[in-house]
């Protein structure tokens, strides 16, 4: 592994049973095709069932014994997180992986979710804890289960703003969305706190994909109005700039993978900045290990969503 790790560097994960959470597209996309290469049932958790169809289709042509399996979910709901948590508790088998990783990056005007919550954070944070909690039973059905949530650079300028989460009395796109992967951090490290606690036998692991070139980096952008501009810049740069999408998926792709990864670690590229390279262990900003900032999030986030951390999570 003198050249640094690769997909190629995955153990087979024959038998396993993986959710990527916004997989029809960028880095969720060859998460999902790299896992399907190492023979993981894998499903694939999208919005646009459309989008999702052809994505599904797109691993088949390329892994036709590819076991890929698409599920609605949209992240800005959480009526629609709880319809796919429900589902996927009630199903045979538990589930081995679960990949946080779908998001919106860079909102130009402040948008809501469908339960009121600012976009951003309602998306890329809320969603995802509302969903990771309610699938905690799957997860613990399944022995040297993992939960993997995907953080950016940006979560080293951000700052939870408790007396504004929602962005209500002020508005930024990057403060929202800095905003938001600090959360993702911070969920990362304590919900790996208590799993410990709790005697669980999963593990909590983050991953940030560097700055890469995905579909992300102008999405947001467009949404509301606005965006036209940053859109339009960012989708000249980005594809020179940032490094294909493919290897900002090794990150996550080791951090789900990876039998050395303990609980807490976070993973990202090499290089310069941490900006591109073959993935390595990284550390999250002084922010995201702060235990009380992160208590005091967890439990803003169980009173917004209405769902909470089961006392007997390990199953004991």
């Amino acid at each position: 592994m003198a050249a640094g790790w690769t997909a190629a560097d995955m153990p087979g994960q024959h038998g396993r049973t993986v959710l990527v959470t916004g997989a029809n597209s960028g880095i969720g996309f060859h998460v999902a095709l790299e896992l399907a290469r190492r023979a993981a049932v894998v499903l694939l958790a999208c919005r646009d069932a459309g989008r999702g169809q052809a994505a599904r289709e797109a691993i088949v042509r390329q892994v036709p014994a590819a076991v890929v399996e698409l599920v609605a979910l949209d992240l800005a709901d959480l009526d629609s997180v709880a319809r796919l948590a429900g589902q996927l508790v009630g199903r045979a088998g538990g589930l081995d992986v679960l990949i946080n990783n779908a998001g919106v990056f860079a909102v130009p005007v402040r948008r809501v979710t469908a339960q009121g919550f600012e976009l951003q954070f309602g998306t890329n944070h809320l969603g995802h804890f509302a969903l990771t909690v309610r699938l905690l039973p799957a997860l613990l059905a399944r022995p040297g289960s993992r939960v993997v949530t995907v953080t950016s650079l940006a979560h080293r300028f951000g700052s939870i703003r408790f007396e504004d989460l929602n962005s209500e009395q002020r508005y930024g796109r990057w403060r929202a969305y800095s905003q938001s992967k600090l959360a993702n951090a911070l969920f990362t490290v304590e919900l790996e706190r208590r799993l410990r606690a709790s005697g669980a036998a999963a593990i909590s692991v983050g991953a940030h994909p560097g700055y890469s070139s995905t579909a992300l980096m102008t999405s947001g952008p467009r949404l509301g109005g606005g965006g036209g501009i940053v859109a339009r810049m960012m989708g000249v740069a980005a594809p020179v700039t940032g490094q294909p999408a493919a290897r900002g998926a090794l990150p996550v792709l080791r951090a789900a993978t990876d039998p050395r990864a303990r609980g807490g670690d976070c993973y990202g590229p090499r290089g310069p900045a941490q900006s591109r390279g073959t993935p390595r262990r990284v550390g999250y900003a002084r922010a995201a290990r702060d235990e009380q900032l992160a208590g005091r999030l967890w439990r803003a986030c169980e009173a917004l969503t209405g769902v909470s951390f089961p006392h007997r999570a390990g199953g004991g």
